[in-house]
C-alpha cells in the first residue's frame, strides 16, 4: 500500500506542484488548502505523515499542528515555512512539530525528510548501512540508563532524575542516538544520517536548532551539561 500524505498549503501553485511530486514519487496524497480542512482530514482518514504550511490563514500549520499533538495524535508533522529565524523554528517545534523545510525548498529534500519521517515511524524502509554500531550503556529490557538520564525506548519516555522529559519524536531520537554513543564524539554527518536519513551539508542549522532545544529540556540548574559541543566536528554526551 502507498504511504499517505495529508498536504495542507494555501498557495494554489505551491500545493498542486507538490501534490504532483508526491504522487510520481509514489504517496498517496490528500491535498487541502487551509488549517480547517486539514483538520477535518486528519480526524476523518488519519494520513501515515502531515506536511503542513506555517502560514495559513484562519487556522494556521502550528495551530493544527497543536490540536492535534493535544489530541495524543503522534502523526510525524513536517513544516513548510518562509520564516528562517531560530525563533520561528522553535515555535514549531514547540507546537509538537518533527521537521522543517524553509521555502524555497528543492523538492529531494521534502522527499529525503518524509523518507526519514516515515523509516523512524516504521512506516517507510529501513537503512542501517551506514550506520554507527551503537554503545548500550546499561540497557536493560528496552531501557537504557547513562548520566543520569533514563530511557524507555518502547514507551518512548525519558526522566532526568526524577523529571520526566516532554520531547517531540525528533528530540527523542537525537537524544537517544546520543545516549547510544556516550562519550563517543559523533560528527554531524553521521547524526544527519541517522536521524533525518540525508546529510543537508555544512550550511544547514536543523541541528544546532534540535541541539539547543534539547539541552533547554535537559539542563538543571546546579546540574552539569550533558551534550556538549566538540567545534568543528559533533557533538557527545557525557557528564563532566
Amino acid at each position: 500500500m502507498p504511504q499517505t500524505v495529508l498536504l495542507a498549503e494555501d498557495d494554489r501553485a505551491i500545493r498542486h506542484a507538490l501534490e504532483r511530486a508526491l504522487t510520481l514519487e509514489g504517496y498517496q496524497v490528500t491535498a487541502v488548502a487551509d488549517g480547517v480542512e486539514a483538520l477535518a482530514q486528519a480526524h476523518r482518514t488519519p494520513p501515515d505523515v502531515l506536511v503542513l504550511d506555517v502560514m495559513m490563514p484562519g487556522i494556521d500549520g502550528l495551530q493544527v499542528c497543536r490540536v492535534l499533538r493535544a489530541e495524543g495524535d503522534r502523526t510525524p508533522i513536517l513544516m513548510l515555512t518562509a520564516l528562517v529565524e531560530t525563533a520561528d523554528r522553535i515555535a514549531g517545534l514547540d507546537a509538537g512539530a518533527d521537521d522543517y523545510v524553509v521555502k524555497p525548498f528543492d523538492v529531494e529534500e521534502v522527499f529525503a525528510r518524509l523518507r526519514a519521517l516515515l523509516r523512524r515511524t516504521g512506516s517507510g524502509p529501513l537503512d542501517e548501512s551506514t550506520a554507527p554500531a551503537p554503545r548500550e550503556p546499561r540497557a536493560t529490557a528496552g531501557q537504557i540508563s547513562v548520566a543520569g538520564l533514563r530511557m524507555d525506548v518502547q514507551a518512548r519516555r525519558v526522566w532526568r532524575g526524577q523529571r520526566e522529559l516532554e520531547l517531540t519524536r525528533t528530540e527523542f531520537e537525537l537524544l537517544e542516538l546520543l545516549v547510544r554513543n556516550a562519550g563517543i564524539v559523533l560528527d554531524h554527518s553521521t547524526i544527519y544520517d541517522r536521524i533525518w536519513g540525508y546529510d543537508f551539508g555544512p550550511g544547514s542549522k536543523n541541528l544546532a536548532v534540535y541541539v539547543g532545544y534539547l539541552r533547554r529540556k535537559l539542563d538543571e540548574p546546579g546540574a552539569p551539561s550533558l551534550i556538549h559541543t566538540v567545534r568543528g566536528v559533533g557533538y557527545v554526551l557525557r557528564e563532566d
